[in-house]
């Protein structure tokens, strides 16, 4: 993966046109891209790329996604399907009506390439500077470190893999064993895993996806631990999307024993998974 840094593109006249029908008003990432212009360039990034191999994407419009992430409370899944689907994202980033965007892995891999050349902080102190030159923050002192920014996305990304390893484990189950899935799970799953993660919103604050995650990880144990405990459904649990399950939860919690001798269930810390 090779960068070839090129000038920072125009928005294509289709694309500002249709823009201005929609949204004649604009809104936040309309008014982003005409306040500040593209905020980022391809040069800024030049450190993070060799000079042969295939050709990179842009990566001044992943700063910007990875901002847009951040300020929508979105995954890499979704912030993926933004650029696809979304017209006031593809006027941010210059994009034409009929641009596909990108594979949504490529945003964890510039994230990865940006910690790798600690360069995190240059991401948001550009963004932050451009926001002071333009008069749109209170004199005063600033939050001016990046990780809260890419920890927000890292958190996210988490909630969507142990919500969408649950949910598929669920609609395996739902196609060998009906009815019995029926009576094993609460009705309150029906709603929580009925639609895949990125299909819906992921919570805002800190303490609501906290929260989630532990909800989430409470429900997958009470299911392998159903599954385990009826000697008739036991052979479910080697079916592929239950191994999948069994291996994401080693990997993403812990359980523990209380003084009260109850089983605590954790998220595990970022650097243990």
């Amino acid at each position: 993966m090779s960068l070839h840094a090129a000038p920072l593109a125009e928005i294509p006249t289709r694309t500002a046109e249709l823009v201005r029908i929609i949204l004649p008003k604009g809104n936040t990432i309309t008014q982003l891209r005409d306040c500040f212009g593209a905020v980022y360039s391809d040069d800024q990034f030049r450190s993070l790329y060799p000079t042969r191999g295939q050709p990179a994407y842009a990566p001044w419009r992943l700063a910007l996604v990875t901002i847009f992430q951040f300020l929508e409370h979105l995954s890499d899944r979704q912030a993926a399907e933004h650029v696809r689907t979304r017209l006031d994202w593809k006027y941010a980033l210059a994009l034409e009506l009929e641009d596909l965007g990108f594979h949504y892995s490529v945003l964890s891999e510039f994230r990865a390439r940006l910690v790798a050349a600690d360069q995190g902080e240059m991401l948001f102190n550009t963004f932050l500077q451009a926001c002071r030159d333009h008069h749109l923050l209170k004199p005063g002192r600033q939050r001016t470190d990046s990780t809260h920014v890419l920890a927000r996305m890292r958190v996210l990304n988490r909630l969507e893999l142990i919500g969408e390893t649950l949910r598929v484990a669920l609609d395996d189950l739902a196609t060998v064993i009906p009815e019995t899935l029926c009576q094993v799970i609460p009705a309150a799953w029906w709603a929580r895993y009925g639609r895949r993660v990125e299909e819906g919103s992921l919570p805002p604050s800190e303490p609501s996806r906290s929260e989630l995650a532990q909800t989430i990880g409470e429900d997958g144990f009470f299911l392998m631990t159903s599954l385990l405990n009826d000697t008739a459904l036991n052979p479910l649990l080697d079916r592929p999307a239950l191994a999948m399950l069994r291996q994401v939860w080693l990997q993403q919690f812990q359980r523990e024993l209380s003084g009260l001798g109850v089983t605590q269930i954790k998220l595990r810390a970022q650097e243990d998974t």
